[in-house]
């Protein structure tokens, strides 16, 4: 199907080129006013100025007339926990009263809590309840993500995860990304026996992983009273040695060598960084190949400080937003209000927040190539906004629902 979009306000996010953005690059958002669209299939076929349109309307099977709306490449929330079973409103009681997320953690609720859930829901239910939260999200204008595993906490529970994560590849129709987070905590069966708990890990979980070709990524939580940088490191090793990519939790509650050690390992992205020294800043700037990923949303909702994103754009850092969309510290996956709180609490420009949330967010899942910016050839995710006064208008308002409609591979959501 062949579709034209005309007179749209400002089309966004456009690229002939593109590579992962980094320092005063984020504030660059190239922009066409005034502007048409084609897409053909699936992917984006061609667009230009309204002046310079070679195409007659009736050419065309569908035809869109954008007047005062802006259209701009899909969210690409590259680091979600979507897949659980049942919420925690209680802990989030319990946080107003005073307790912290290690309190919470150290009486059995956190990530614990939700071990317990899902060990007693099955893979059917598992699965359709994450499928109705993928497409709430899709509908919002996420075009990928990626989701990690991690509430299992044992054999059978991370492999119903990610088998279920499989499933949700297959039927959704934006790409999904799928990360093994077995060392997500230590399950109260092992806190005597931590090192047994870690060889369950790298000698039982993986080879059963890669055997059914389950995960694309590895993840650690790095942080007192979880894994240390250490630990990490080991299961990293373990983890490449199958061929999944590290993707790693640092800096989110202590700054306890994570960055070093994620360094290390070549991580492709460390998320998270609410904790981090002017040191650390530096190691991150060093290293533009690894997408510093921050996620607003976690913070607001835990009362923590925001990540510093404006000290590591500074820095020269290659900066990402994604939604950590999870029952426990951001239940949401809401991108639009991401990048709102990016702008109001992180002093992100708006410019800076759709780049972080788009092409870098791409980036961090290895799918540059694909989605995160309007480009002939890459996939025909995008949103079409309702009509709206400026580009800075999408994060000034936020309490407003202000996507339209969302495409994703050239058929409506």
């Amino acid at each position: 199907m062949a579709i034209l979009f005309t007179n749209i306000k400002q089309l966004v996010g456009v690229r002939d080129s593109w590579q992962p953005l980094r320092g005063n690059q984020l504030a660059y958002l190239p922009v066409i006013d005034n502007a048409y669209l084609v897409v053909e299939g699936d992917c984006i076929a061609g667009y230009g100025q309204m002046n310079e349109i070679p195409h007659a309307i009736n050419d065309f099977q569908e035809h869109y007339n954008c007047e005062g709306q802006l259209v701009l490449p899909c969210w690409c929330d590259s680091h979600t926990h979507l897949v659980f079973a049942g919420s925690r409103e209680q802990e989030f009681v319990d946080k107003i009263k005073g307790m912290s997320y290690a309190d919470i953690a150290a009486k059995g609720g956190g990530i614990l809590n939700s071990a317990k859930k899902l060990a007693d829901t099955s893979e059917d239910d598992l699965f359709t309840a994450a499928f109705a939260r993928l497409k709430e999200v899709i509908a919002l204008g996420t075009g990928a993500i990626e989701i990690k595993s991690g509430y299992g906490l044992t054999v059978e529970g991370e492999l119903k995860m990610l088998r279920v994560l499989k499933r949700l590849k297959e039927k959704a129709n934006i790409p999904v990304k799928a990360t093994f987070l077995g060392a997500h905590a230590i399950p109260a069966s092992y806190r005597e026996n931590r090192d047994e708990y870690i060889r369950l890990l790298i000698e039982e979980m993986l080879p059963a992983i890669a055997a059914e070709k389950l995960a694309d990524y590895i993840d650690v939580f790095c942080e007192d009273g979880f894994f240390s940088p250490a630990e990490m490191e080991k299961i990293c090793r373990a983890g490449k040695a199958y061929g999944l990519k590290p993707k790693l939790h640092v800096n989110q509650l202590n700054s306890i060598g994570g960055i070093e050690a994620g360094l290390r390992s070549s991580a492709l992205s460390l998320d998270h960084l609410e904790t981090l020294t002017e040191e650390e800043i530096q190691l991150l700037s060093a290293s533009p190949e690894t997408v510093c990923t921050l996620l607003p949303s976690a913070a607001f909702f835990l009362r923590m400080n925001y990540q510093p994103a404006r000290k590591l754009i500074d820095a020269g850092c290659t900066v990402a937003l994604a939604s950590d969309y999870n029952p426990g510290s951001s239940p949401s996956g809401n991108m639009n209000f991401v990048v709102s709180l990016s702008c109001t609490q992180m002093r992100m420009l708006p410019e800076e927040a759709i780049n972080a949330a788009t092409l870098n967010g791409a980036y961090a899942m290895e799918l540059g190539d694909r989605v995160g910016s309007i480009s002939v050839g890459k996939k025909a995710n995008l949103i079409l906004t309702k009509p709206v006064p400026s580009l800075a208008y999408l994060p000034y308002a936020f309490g407003s629902n202000l996507v339209d409609k969302v495409l994703v591979n050239g058929e409506w959501t």
